[in-house]
């Protein structure tokens, strides 16, 4: 199955919030982070959304990318329209 290709503007509206899925970007891959207690909500220890590309914020995490990888890439980021 190919994966989905979103804009920024796209992602922002997997934020989490009132039943939608929770999506986060890093290093132009979108991953599916809905099934984890820890994005209830689509916020992470408060620092971090749903919706928005980690790539620059991640290096503040105590965990390294790692993590992402237990969640399924849905799609691929994209800087089209």
């Amino acid at each position: 199955m190919e994966k989905q290709r979103f804009t920024l503007t796209e992602l922002r509206l997997y934020n989490g919030r009132d039943g939608v899925l929770a999506f986060v970007a890093y290093r132009g891959l979108i991953y599916d982070v809905s099934s984890s207690p820890l994005w209830r909500r689509g916020r992470h220890q408060a620092r971090h959304f749903a919706g928005t590309d980690l790539t620059g914020s991640l290096d503040e995490a105590p965990h390294g990318a790692e993590f992402l990888e237990r969640f399924p890439v849905v799609g691929t980021l994209t800087d089209e329209g």
